[in-house]
């Protein structure tokens, strides 16, 4: 950078240098900056490479205009390097992300350009072609990254064009392979390393779900006749997509409509969209789906657990805080294991869930489960010092309780190597000793 003038003033000078170059190499060199800015994850090479060779609204992607990274790079004029260790293109400093994210004058849209060059790409006919069973990314790098993020780009910033490709997108979406890269990158997919048996079944209304595109959505269900409680390959339904991932609007759009099941459960593990939202700590869509009566807050999965036992296994006090609400919630409901909610947060290590329970009279903190195991016991053996110091400084707490196997706490403490725990009782155990 020019000797004498700050970070910024350098940066300036360094962009109207790219700016100068003129025709390609000027629209190469910003644009590269534009993506490395504003993408969702770090791109390696070949996927920007790709990205900048799409021409936003052509009918198909020409390979012959991808550039060389050599020639990319001096584009940029110093501002952009490779990443050796991990392939990976990234801005010459932090601080100049800072510098380009304080200019919007720069890439002005740069989300709804960013969400038009995927689905130009995931639109091609270079694309089309490939099949569902495609497994080899390696000649389509920009695949991967145009299926899973478009609807983020989207979701910032949505333009008529960007709506009217991903409608183009979606009329084939059965069939098309972005479908399932989409589907496979979420975490609950139960056949992520495969394809499903039978029908592929995904659909766009699932997919602006999942991204949570609620203008997007509304147009899909204003022209189409979807099934609004189909599950999908995953199981999944678009509510509990929206739900998953608190996307508000998306759900208000869903529960306004008069065929929607709001308690519709996924079939890996019968879950509803209410467990889904109190699983993520979503408390505005939790509100969403408690203002319905034909929601139930007590329905159970398959392993017996509550929306209110997966909260407080999680430690979301404040959606806690709203079932506790209710009066057809139980916080005691045991589990096909035997466990309460309470058990759950002692074993995870969430004092304020457990001080949040401790406060009330229909808990019972010693209440044992299907191995005779106590919240205590959990606690010790995972070495939870703070709710160990918590249900200690309880009077009811019952410190010698065996659980099947004839240990206590102190027992599977000391079995599992837990030294400040096992200080903790000997220092309870004096402090008691020493009390008149």
């Amino acid at each position: 950078m020019t000797a004498g003038l700050g970070l910024g003033d350098a940066y300036e000078i360094t962009l109207e240098r790219i700016k100068a170059q003129g025709g390609e190499k000027a629209r190469l060199g910003m644009a590269a900056l534009m993506w490395i800015c504003y993408s969702e994850r770090p791109l390696r090479v070949d996927e920007l490479c790709q990205a900048l060779a799409v021409e936003i609204g052509s009918p198909d992607f020409n390979p012959d205009n991808v550039p060389p990274i050599s020639t990319l790079l001096g584009c940029c004029q110093g501002l952009v390097i490779v990443d050796k260790g991990a392939s990976n293109v990234r801005l010459i400093h932090f601080s100049l992300k800072e510098y380009l994210c304080s200019r919007p004058d720069l890439f002005p849209g740069a989300h709804s350009t960013m969400a038009e060059t995927c689905l130009t790409y995931l639109n091609s006919q270079h694309i089309n072609i490939i099949p569902l069973t495609f497994d080899d990314i390696r000649g389509v790098p920009f695949l991967q990254y145009s299926s899973i993020y478009w609807g983020s780009h989207a979701k910032r910033e949505l333009s008529d064009r960007a709506k009217s490709l991903a409608i183009k997108l979606f009329n084939q979406y059965g069939s098309h392979i972005s479908a399932r890269v989409l589907l496979e990158d979420q975490a609950e997919c139960p056949w992520i390393f495969g394809p499903p048996e039978g029908d592929f079944v995904f659909t766009g209304l699932h997919c602006t779900s999942i991204f949570g595109i609620a203008e997007l959505a509304s147009t899909l269900i204003e022209m189409g006749d979807y099934d609004l409680n189909q599950r999908d390959c995953a199981g999944f339904t678009p509510l509990i997509w929206a739900a998953q991932y608190g996307h508000e609007q998306m759900v208000e759009l869903l529960l306004a409509l008069k065929n929607v099941d709001p308690d519709r459960s996924d079939t890996p593990d019968n879950r509803s969209p209410l467990w889904w939202a109190t699983l993520n700590g979503h408390e505005r869509v939790l509100e969403l789906l408690l203002a319905r009566e034909d929601v139930d807050p007590e329905r159970r999965d398959d392993y017996g657990q509550t929306p209110f036992s997966h909260a407080a296994a999680k430690g979301h006090e404040g959606v806690l805080k709203l079932l506790l609400e209710r009066q057809d919630v139980n916080p005691e409901t045991l589990d096909n294991n035997g466990r309460t909610p309470f058990s759950y947060a002692a074993h995870n290590g969430h004092e304020g869930v457990l001080k949040l329970l401790l406060a009330r009279k229909d808990i019972d903190p010693n209440r044992p489960d299907n191995n005779g195991r106590t919240p205590l016991h959990y606690a010790a053996r995972w070495g939870n010092k703070q709710v160990v110091k918590l249900l200690l400084g309880q009077e009811c707490i019952n410190l010698d309780r065996k659980d099947h196997s004839g240990s206590t706490p102190l027992q599977g403490a000391i079995a599992r190597e837990q030294g400040a725990i096992v200080r903790l009782f000997e220092a309870h155990k004096t402090t008691t000793a020493s009390t008149p």
